[in-house]
């Protein structure tokens, strides 16, 4: 799209948007407006005209008060907009929200409310491309919105009814195809194009210390981040070195551990909750000394990327998790093969335009803040919900997009790494816990490697490991280990010594299939932000076959809750994953402070043996060599699915990867068991009993 054609269409669509709202305004409810013509128009409608056209005239007028910068917009003026924006979602307005689904069915009955309750979503992602002077995401949105009103126009004017449910449908539909290259091409770009730079000049240029730059992104901004941005303007600078260089640190070492040449890599991906740019700041500097620079974009929003309440990419506060989760599927109402086969094309075609961009990218860099209030969601049936075909077409298309980006940037060429710190929701004793997780993310690494070679020198004799649960914990599972050929030299776990994964405390295996049987059960768990109560997973070698939790009354609803939150609409999962958790220090500060449910899984998997269904650690890298500190290859790194990838690899990525922790309290017996039937027991009643690492007990007396 031209520069100037973008700006013809955007002027027009602006005037046009303008004078519709100016006659929503003025004329009576219940009359056709634009036209030459008075008809008699459902009020609903009317309502509802006038709600979009409300939020679009805002955008507009930001888009001419910032035209010479946001950052020349008065603070009051950017804390005003920020109220106006999100008003219509947060949780005390979203009862009487055309954004809610059950609000918009009630209006205009169920197949036509979920339509339109999906277009008041998609037309709200166009805030945050206001404030980039994004204007080509920004005029697709008020042409969307346009074309449906002309659509009921057109209803009202030739037989005086309300549009046909097919005919919104459509006009949805090929908005998504049409425009799936538009967004590929920017969902690229945002990866990989260090130009694109909207986020990087507020955390350099921005003067910290004036807490209104939190403002200027255009997310929602509540107290948490503003507390969290004083605080860390606050904490000495030596602190922010230390917490910067451990993050930066782990990325490198990333590189380092594996062999990989960071030196051939050109941009990193940083993300991170909006209050901690100081360190990111620190970050950004010390990423530029490895000759990485970076490339930021922000958490999706739209149709085309939204992932419920998962973020990723840098974001501020969620105006409501509800909404969310609510148009976590609204791909349903188009999702289908023509679709999936445009939008695989679409990706293919950006990641070819940006290849050479897409060689030298690294990696993400993570910054996850946790402590906000766990979110318990309201199943809606309003809510749009996609079809057995449809989850079907999703998987295929998850694994199709993977495997293209995996191309482009290359698995066994890149690392990550992934930090977390509380945010001041977590509660009064904010500051302590913020100075334990300080201290969490730096324990010395040194005395952990040791403990825990103790261990996978036990494991490595061992055939398979049984875990049972005590109390009411009704875990009993058998995992299965790989075999060793060359025990001198090999070995089965990963000793995890804080590099990519952050903090400390865990040895991992990918664990043989075959052999792998029994009940995983954990009494409550948060997953992604979502609670489980009474979580069970029943396996037979190694796939998940039966499962079932406690959130709601019907059986019906837990088992989709567990389908679409854990299984990700797969039939079934391989336990990818089977780790023990070594970090004691975390699990005491976790309740000594009460906050065991709101620790982030980065954290929470290192404070007791954890099961992850989905992928292996090593997905995409399997045939890169990885050796621990020890000088021993790490030979598990496939499994009887992940191995499928030297025939079919659309048979051998399930594209997620979900751990559950079983805390140490919960916990009877862990215990490794050889080939002659003899056994080796690791932890007993929640403590570690093996010689050797009864050191890490220390903490949890």
């Amino acid at each position: 799209m031209g520069e100037t054609v973008l700006w013809e269409r955007l002027s027009l669509a602006e005037d046009r948007i303008r004078e519709l709202s100016s006659e929503w305004t003025a004329k009576d409810p219940g009359t056709l407006l634009g036209t030459t013509e008075t008809v008699v128009l459902p009020r609903e409608w009317n309502d509802y005209m006038a709600a979009q056209g409300k939020l679009f005239c805002l955008l507009c007028d930001i888009r001419k008060e910032a035209k010479e910068g946001i950052e020349k917009v008065p603070t009051e003026r950017l804390k005003q907009w920020n109220q106006q924006l999100y008003e219509d979602i947060l949780p005390d307005q979203y009862e009487k929200s055309y954004a809610n689904p059950a609000y918009a069915s009630a209006r205009f009955g169920s197949e036509l409310g979920k339509l339109l309750s999906t277009y008041a979503a998609e037309f709200r992602s166009a805030i945050p491309y206001v404030f980039e002077r994004n204007m080509r995401e920004l005029v697709i949105r008020m042409e969307l919105f346009l074309e449906l009103y002309s659509c009921a126009v057109t209803a009202f004017l030739e037989d005086g009814r309300t549009p046909s449910v097919d005919a919104v449908r459509d006009i949805l539909y090929w908005y998504a195809s049409d425009y799936s290259d538009v967004e590929s091409e920017q969902r690229v770009a945002e990866m990989v194009d260090e130009k694109l730079d909207f986020a990087l000049r507020i955390i350099l240029q921005a003067d910290l210390g004036d807490l209104e730059y939190l403002y200027r992104y255009g997310e929602y901004i509540t107290d948490n981040e503003i507390k969290l941005a004083a605080y860390m303007n606050g904490l000495p600078q030596e602190t922010v070195d230390l917490i910067a260089d451990t993050f930066t640190e782990g990325y490198r070492m990333g590189f380092v551990n594996t062999g990989k040449d960071l030196s051939r890599k050109k941009t990193v991906n940083i993300r991170y909750p909006l209050g901690f740019e100081r360190v990111v700041r620190q970050a950004v500097y010390q990423f530029q000394l490895m000759g990485l620079r970076p490339v930021i974009y922000r958490a999706g929003s739209s149709v085309f990327r939204r992932q419920g309440t998962n973020k990723v990419g840098y974001f501020g506060a969620n105006p409501n998790k509800q909404y969310d989760y609510d148009h976590k599927e609204d791909e349903a109402l188009f999702l289908d093969g023509q679709f999936v086969t445009r939008k695989l094309e679409c990706l293919q075609a950006a990641f070819e335009e940006y290849k050479e961009m897409a060689y030298g990218h690294a990696g993400p860099a993570v910054m996850e803040g946790f402590g906000e209030k766990p979110f318990v969601p309201v199943v809606k049936p309003e809510a749009n919900a996609l079809s057995e075909e449809q989850q079907k077409l999703l998987v295929k298309y998850q694994s199709q997009s993977a495997k293209i980006t995996n191309q482009y940037i290359k698995g066994e060429e890149r690392s990550f790494t992934i930090i977390a710190f509380p945010v001041p929701e977590i509660g009064e004793q904010f500051e302590e816990i913020f100075d334990e997780t300080i201290r969490i993310n730096t324990l010395d690494y040194q005395t952990y490697r040791n403990i825990q070679q103790t261990m996978i020198d036990a494991l490595d004799q061992a055939k398979e490991v049984h875990i049972k649960g005590c109390g009411e914990n009704r875990t009993e599972i058998t995992v299965a280990l790989a075999d060793l050929k060359d025990a001198a030299h090999e070995t089965k776990f990963e000793n995890c010594v804080a590099d990519v994964n952050i903090p400390v405390g865990e040895v991992f295996t990918s664990p043989r299939l075959r052999g792998t049987n029994g009940v995983l059960h954990v009494s409550r768990v948060y997953l992604n932000e979502l609670e489980y109560r009474d979580l069970e997973l029943t396996f037979k070698d190694g796939m998940v076959t039966e499962y079932s939790c406690k959130n709601f009354e019907c059986r019906a609803e837990n088992e989709k809750y567990i389908r679409d939150n854990v299984l990700f609409h797969h039939d079934t999962l391989p336990l990818g994953e089977f780790a023990i958790g070594t970090n004691t220090t975390a699990y005491m500060a976790a309740r000594k402070y009460d906050i065991a449910g709101k620790l982030p899984i980065l954290i929470a998997e290192k404070t007791g043996p954890h099961f992850a269904v989905g992928d292996t650690c090593y997905s995409h890298s399997e045939d890169i060599q990885v050796f621990n500190p020890d000088g021993k290859e790490i030979i598990a790194r496939d499994n009887e699915i992940s191995i499928l990838r030297k025939e079919d690899d659309s048979k051998a990525y399930y594209n997620c990867h979900t751990d559950i922790t079983l805390p140490y309290d919960e916990l009877g017996v862990l215990e490794a068991v050889k080939e002659d039937g003899s056994r080796v027991k690791i932890i007993e009643n929640g403590r570690f009993v093996l010689s050797g690492c009864e050191t890490l007990n220390e903490a949890l007396e």
